[in-house]
C-alpha cells in the first residue's frame, strides 16, 4: 500500500526558548487504509504529533506529506479537508441545536447542496446507530452517544483520514468496545485511514500497527502482537492485556502453555488441547 502520510524529521517546541523538544525530530509513515495506533505515556508527544498533522500546530522544522503533497501554510486548509479529528471530550465539538444540525454543520461550511447534505447526515447517523436521535439536543445525550455523534459529524465530511485523539477514554469498557467496532466498520466500508491515540488495549489490538512514543521520539513501531509480547509493556504507558495475565497465572499453576503472547482465541484453543 502507498503512504497517505509521511513524517520526515519533524520537530516542535511549545516554547522556542526551552531546551527540549515536545516532538523531537521524528519520522514515520502511515499507509493508505491502515489503522495506526499511537501509544505512550502522557507528555510523550502523541497529541502534539497529530495536531501537527492536522495543521492545528505549525512545526519548527521537518516535513509533513499528506496524500503526496507537502503540507504548507498555503495548502493547510485544503489538506485539513482530507482529515477528520475526534477529540477526547465531544462537548467541545458540538455547535448545533440538534444532533442532525450538528452533523450538518461541517457540510454547510463546505457548501454541500441541501439534498446531498440531508443524504449524508442520514447516512452518517445510521452508520453510528444514532438516526433515531436526530432531533435530540446533543447536551442531553450520554457520553457514548455524544462520541457517536462526533464521529458521525466527521464521517459525513467523508475524509480520507480519521484521527481519534483519546476519543474513547471517557467511556466505560462496554462503550469503548462498541465505539471501536463502529469505527472499524466505517473504516472497512469507506477505505478510511485511521490514526488512534489511545491507552485502551482493545483499541490497540484492532489496529494494524502500533507506534510507541517516548519523550517526544518514536521508541518503536510494531504489530499489536509484537507489542503485547514485550516484557516492559507497563513502562510505555499500557497495562498488561488480561489474556497475558491469565496465561501467566495458568502457567504458574502448572499448565504447559507458551511463554509468549496469545490472543483469547489462541489461549482457548491451547486449553482445549490440554484437556
Amino acid at each position: 500500500m502507498e503512504n497517505i502520510i509521511e513524517i520526515k524529521d519533524l520537530a516542535f517546541r511549545y516554547q522556542t526558548n526551552q531546551d527540549y523538544y515536545d516532538v523531537n525530530h521524528i519520522s514515520f509513515h502511515v499507509k493508505r487504509g491502515e489503522w495506526l495506533s499511537i501509544v505512550g505515556h502522557n507528555g510523550s508527544g502523541k497529541s502534539t504529533t497529530v495536531r501537527l498533522i492536522d495543521g492545528l500546530l505549525e512545526s519548527e522544522s521537518g516535513e509533513i506529506w499528506i496524500d503526496g503533497d507537502l503540507l504548507t501554510p498555503e495548502n493547510v486548509w485544503e489538506k485539513r479537508r482530507k482529515i477528520g479529528m475526534v477529540f477526547q471530550n465531544p462537548d467541545n465539538q458540538f455547535v448545533g441545536a440538534t444532533v442532525e444540525d450538528d452533523v450538518a454543520f461541517g457540510l454547510e461550511n463546505q457548501g454541500i447542496p441541501l439534498d446531498q447534505m440531508k443524504e449524508r447526515v442520514t447516512e452518517a447517523l445510521s452508520l453510528v446507530g444514532m438516526e433515531e436521535f436526530h432531533k435530540k439536543e446533543p447536551a442531553r445525550l450520554s457520553g457514548g452517544q455524544k462520541q457517536r455523534v462526533a464521529i458521525a459529524g466527521v464521517v459525513a465530511l467523508r475524509p480520507d483520514i480519521l484521527i481519534l485523539d483519546e476519543s474513547t477514554s471517557m467511556l466505560d469498557p462496554e462503550g469503548r468496545l462498541e465505539l471501536i467496532k463502529i469505527v472499524q466498520e466505517i473504516r472497512n466500508d469507506h477505505q478510511m485511514t485511521v490514526i488512534s491515540i489511545t491507552h485502551d488495549l482493545e483499541e490497540v489490538a484492532m489496529s494494524d500497527r502500533v507506534l510507541v512514543m517516548k519523550k517526544g521520539q518514536v521508541e518503536s513501531t510494531s504489530s499489536p502482537r509484537e507489542l503485547f509480547s514485550r516484557s516492559d509493556i507497563d513502562k510505555i504507558g499500557l497495562d498488561q492485556p488480561f489474556v497475558n495475565q491469565l496465561r501467566q497465572s495458568l502457567r504458574e499453576s502448572g499448565l504447559n502453555l507458551p511463554d509468549s503472547y496469545m490472543t483469547e482465541d489462541e489461549l482457548e484453543e491451547a486449553l482445549w488441547e490440554l484437556l
